[in-house]
């Protein structure tokens, strides 16, 4: 495979269109040895969620495949969304431009989120070396968009790598500012509406992505499928256009400097403002069709996903809820899974939304009370 025909892998790769196929080994490809995982997360993400950084969190993460996406002018590379972090494969020609972007993040987040988030940059070869794969198949959620899976354990041991120290990407000098252009968060928190919004994480057991795993994968995605839209957490319509102060001052840092920030949450609030206009008396203006965009938000939206794991973000009544847990608890005793749940009130919205006139942005979904991030610290206090 040439370096050319291997930065279009995953524009190449099939797609399957029910989540069901998340547990079928044989809609996943082996990443070309020539790719690297661009990942990072941030470091204390829990304390920063009990201090109500929840949205903040969620934001840095987001920046991750913001910036990474815009610097490699928004190519279609495979990545996934973990709510304090994120994961991007790319072809080995991208990673200058990674590192910088990577860098530039690093320092943002610092400086306006007063977050740390840490980065690295793994090679495939390393991965293989060690014995692992990363292997990703190719989801499609709507006609427009697409969202990337992950198998084979490569993902999670780059990530610990990362947190060890490994591969790391230096912060940029304070000051730097990554192209953050499309990234935004105007969406007020989500209240469930089936019972409770409940973030999962169920990975591996000590005998590895065994057949049992795959089932308990599937069993899980079938009580999710006796739920409304499988559990979706938005409403089919989409939701509600409300003004939210902590969204717009959040979007105003990710896209504007500081001589020029006020400005743009007038901007913003503008925005908003018209849009609500246009939503209420069925107009459209420029192209833009509000209650179409609000259709596609629900569409394009990543609230399940496999990342080495079964990933979920889900809006669920307490019945279902029991069951998904029973069916986790029993195979973590048999030593199946190991699993974190967390649950909340309702689910944020992160989304990246480089041209609002084109139908392929894309919408990050996680628990508003610290979701997959307090699912994890769950997940390790289980396996220590």
């Amino acid at each position: 495979m040439t370096t050319e025909t291997s930065g279009d892998f995953f524009e190449t790769l099939p797609v399957f269109e029910h989540f069901e196929g998340v547990s079928d080994l044989g809609n996943y490809q082996p990443l070309p040895d020539d790719w690297v995982l661009a990942t990072a997360d941030i470091v204390d993400s829990t304390l920063a969620i009990k201090a109500g950084r929840y949205k903040a969190v969620n934001m840095a993460g987001a920046s991750v495949i913001s910036a990474l996406l815009n610097v490699l002018d928004r190519k279609n590379y495979p990545f996934v969304f973990g709510g304090d972090g994120a994961l991007v494969a790319l072809p080995a020609f991208t990673v200058p431009l990674a590192r910088e972007a990577l860098a530039a993040v690093q320092s943002w987040v610092a400086d306006e989120l007063q977050l740390n988030l840490r980065a690295a940059i793994v090679p495939m070869r390393d991965i293989r070396t060690e014995g692992l794969d990363v292997r990703v198949a190719r989801f499609r959620v709507s006609p427009d968009v697409s969202y990337a899976m992950f198998a084979g354990g490569g993902a999670s041991w780059a990530e610990a790598q990362m947190k060890k120290g490994a591969y790391a990407i230096e912060p940029a000098p304070s000051g730097t500012r990554p192209d953050l252009t499309g990234l935004s968060c105007r969406w007020n928190p989500i209240e469930a509406r089936n019972g409770e919004i409940m973030s999962i994480i169920a990975v591996p057991g000590p005998s590895g992505a065994s057949k049992e795993f795959q089932t308990l994968v599937s069993d899980i995605i079938a009580v999710t499928a006796e739920q409304n839209r499988g559990a979706h957490p938005l409403p089919a319509e989409g939701p509600s256009i409300n003004l939210w102060i902590k969204g717009v001052d959040v979007e105003a840092r990710a896209t504007a400097p500081v001589g020029k920030r006020i400005s743009r949450k007038f901007a913003i609030i503008g925005q908003i403002i018209l849009t609500f206009l246009l939503d209420r008396l069925g107009l459209t203006a420029g192209g833009f069709d509000p209650k179409r965009y609000k259709i596609e938000l629900s569409q394009n939206s990543d609230f399940r996903k496999f990342d080495d794991g079964l990933k979920m973000t889900i809006d669920i009544d307490g019945q279902r809820s029991h069951r998904i847990e029973m069916l986790l608890e029993n195979a973590a005793k048999a030593g199946i899974v190991q699993y974190g749940l967390h649950r909340q009130d309702a689910a944020l919205i992160t989304c990246f939304v480089p041209t609002p006139r084109a139908h392929d942005h894309i919408h990050f979904i996680d628990g508003a009370m610290g979701g997959y991030a307090m699912a994890a610290s769950n997940l390790k206090a289980k396996m220590s």
